[in-house]
């Protein structure tokens, strides 16, 4: 599977960087907010999002009760209920978002695209449909 321990390190260090640059960016509207300190660091919560989205399962609940409360729980000593942590994760989503992106390469101006058909629409209700009214064709295959 994935290497745990380098997939926090890297976000962690990300984390320690990026944080308080945007913290400091955003914009307050004077008011006292409160800044609960959380049992899970961000690191640890985007780190088992990563890993969810690199292991086989479906489902993030089945994931998340199944193999990490069971198996990961030594890797993450304070780990959350499942229903507290479905809470806590719109928190990381900008700096996930942001993390992710950095990990992007370099454009080459090569794309893939996959030209399999792609059926809309059963053909006895198709002249029914006139959502793209002009401009869908009828077509067995990708020449027509």
């Amino acid at each position: 599977m994935i290497n745990l321990t380098d997939i926090f390190c890297d976000v962690d260090d990300f984390c320690n960087v990026f944080i308080p640059e945007w913290e400091a960016c955003l914009i307050s509207n004077g008011g006292i907010k409160r800044r609960r300190v959380k049992c899970m660091n961000n690191a640890e919560i985007m780190t088992i999002i990563i890993s969810f989205h690199q292991s086989h399962y479906r489902d993030f609940k089945n994931y998340y009760l199944g193999y990490v409360a069971r198996h990961l729980k030594e890797y993450f000593p304070s780990l959350l209920s499942y229903t507290r942590f479905i809470e806590v994760m719109p928190s990381v989503i900008i700096p996930l978002n942001t993390y992710l992106t950095t990990l992007f390469g370099k454009p080459t101006g090569i794309a893939f695209v996959d030209s399999t058909k792609f059926a809309v629409c059963h053909s006895i209700r198709a002249k029914r449909n006139k959502v793209f009214n002009g401009t869908a064709k009828h077509a067995k295959g990708k020449d027509k």
